[in-house]
């Protein structure tokens, strides 16, 4: 019988990490019938790197978040996420892929019938996880996000920054390597917006890439983090870190230190 009490996720060896790049795109177009969505993107990712992915709507943002994840697959070029190859990718083997890729939306994509708990357990549940290890696990996971006390709660009883919170909840439940995160705050306001980047950033500082894609150059010229421009599906510009993100003794690492973030209420 398997042993379902921790996820099939093991972390990549020192050696390893240190060679290999998180992600890994090598002069990837991808085409629908005639229409080109990205062409020839050259892109790596380093572990525990951090990331913007900046351009206007309709540059290729999102195609490019959905060939790291594999939901789809270049029609030219390579993509390598965490040892797996795009061209040698079977089917079968994405849901392995998955759990180590973590994915926020900025629609939240929560299960409206479901509580708060039910929501960031069900990829565990997915995997036949042990109960009492999801229990554990979960429940850690709204305490660091602020939500322990709405486990109970359904997603239409939150407001919208603390839903984006419990999607983050869900992304990460599976210990993921990387974080994708698809316009995580387009639909918020600009304090809760700054409240959801400062929780990306200190599970960053924990060791987990993050790619986060946006529309908002103003916002990310806040923050001295490398950003990648996209324009018209190419990449036009790839600016590196200035330095990496602190804030002085307000850097608490994700899994040492509760996270102090707004109450309920905010971003209404």
């Amino acid at each position: 019988m398997t042993d379902t009490t921790q996820p099939d996720v093991k972390p990549l060896p020192p050696d390893v990490r240190e060679r290999h790049p998180i992600v890994n795109l090598h002069h990837v177009t991808k085409r629908y019938g005639k229409r080109t969505a990205l062409r020839d993107i050259t892109l790596h990712v380093e572990h525990g790197g951090f990331v913007f992915l900046v351009g206007p709507s309709g540059a290729g943002k999102s195609t490019l978040l959905r060939l790291i994840y594999m939901e789809e697959f270049p029609t030219e070029g390579q993509v390598t996420v965490a040892g797996y190859v795009s061209g040698r990718m079977r089917r079968s083997r994405i849901p392995m892929l998955r759990r180590k890729v973590g994915l926020i939306f900025q629609d939240f994509k929560l299960l409206e019938d479901r509580s708060i708990f039910e929501n960031v357990a069900f990829p565990l549940y997915v995997i036949g996880a042990d109960r009492n290890y999801i229990r554990r696990t979960v429940l850690d996971l709204l305490g660091r996000v602020g939500l322990y006390q709405k486990r109970n709660n359904r997603p239409r009883e939150l407001s919208g920054g603390e839903q984006q919170r419990v999607a983050i909840a869900r992304a990460l439940v599976n210990s993921p390597y990387v974080l994708l995160a698809d316009e995580p705050t387009g639909n918020l306001d600009p304090v809760v917006a700054r409240e959801i980047l400062k929780l990306l950033f200190r599970i960053n500082i924990a060791g987990t890439a993050v790619l986060m894609a946006t529309h908002d150059h103003e916002m990310v010229r806040q923050y001295r983090q490398r950003i990648v421009h996209v324009e018209q599906g190419e990449i036009v510009q790839d600016e590196a870190a200035f330095a990496r993100w602190s804030a002085g003794t307000d850097r608490p690492g994700w899994r040492q230190e509760p996270l102090d973030l707004p109450s309920a209420g905010t971003g209404e």
